[in-house]
């Protein structure tokens, strides 16, 4: 036969134990009817060359890529698709004629969560955060038409990079603030993002943001998905505010994935159980 019984699908770099990703990933190949496995493989920074040299090597149909391999791995590469291009990361990759091809599908899926509850076009939009969550979110809500994305940021150096991929291009309105205090939101925003990992494994960690400067006519979202009611969210719900958890946006970027690799859409409500699951929520 030339295609193996079982197609295989890797998760490279420092997964959270035990990998919710491959829980919700398993359950989808099963429900789908797909003999697909879904390989957790904790490969050292050190070691990223051997192990896509094996990729290739062993015919993966795919992988995700945390960190520490988001950028590193881009050099093992044969392509990128515009999107992962635009931030310098990638998180998941697709082989396609023997070709390794990069995608980037962290800020499809948020954006995707998102549209749920409003459309991000022309939403005035504030970002807590600048690292690679918060760049692929920002990336994709440009794309999205955003009307301004403000960048709050406690680095100013990094700050300023993803600023100048906004502005420069994706030619999207944006601006930076500097962070020496709770950020206070202008009454006109309409959407706020925590895309720093403020609140993972602590539910009663704060966010550098003034909770009392929220309203009712915003939307609070987290990317932190355990707990997924962090305090930010709590917060917002007693404020009045429409919220969106981690858990949408997880499942809704490996709903992406999947389809990315097997060409087979996904149920998103079996995944999405199958990571309550196993969370014990």
């Amino acid at each position: 036969m030339d295609k193996p019984i079982q197609d295989i699908v890797s998760c490279m770099g420092n997964p959270v134990a035990g990998n919710p990703s491959q829980f919700m990933m398993e359950r989808a190949f099963v429900a789908c009817n797909l003999d697909w496995r879904y390989l957790t493989l904790q490969v050292p920074a050190g070691n990223l060359g051997d192990a896509m040299a094996g990729f290739r090597a062993m015919s993966f149909r795919g992988g995700n890529f945390t960190i520490p391999h988001k950028v590193a791995v881009i050099e093992y590469l044969d392509d990128l698709s515009d999107a992962a291009r635009l931030m310098g990361a990638v998180n998941c990759v697709n082989v396609v004629d023997g070709k390794l091809i990069g995608e980037n599908t962290d800020g499809k899926g948020f954006v995707q969560s998102l549209r749920e509850v409003i459309d991000p076009a022309e939403a005035k939009i504030v970002i807590l955060g600048a690292g690679g969550a918060a760049r692929a979110i920002a990336v994709e809500l440009g794309l999205a038409g955003a009307a301004s994305i403000t960048i709050v940021n406690r680095t100013e150096s990094r700050g300023q990079e993803l600023l100048t991929v906004l502005q420069q291009i994706v030619n999207c309105r944006a601006d930076l603030v500097t962070l020496d205090d709770d950020f206070e939101i202008d009454e006109d925003v309409q959407v706020v993002i925590n895309a720093t990992s403020i609140g993972l494994g602590d539910a009663e960690a704060k966010v550098p943001l003034d909770v009392e400067t929220l309203l009712p006519s915003m939307v609070v979202a987290d990317v932190v998905f355990n707990p997924p009611q962090t305090r930010l969210l709590r917060d917002a719900k007693q404020r009045g505010c429409q919220t969106l958890d981690g858990l949408a946006m997880l499942v809704n970027q490996a709903v992406i994935g999947f389809k990315i690799w097997t060409e087979v859409d996904p149920d998103p409500n079996v995944m999405r159980e199958a990571l309550e699951e196993y969370l014990e929520l």
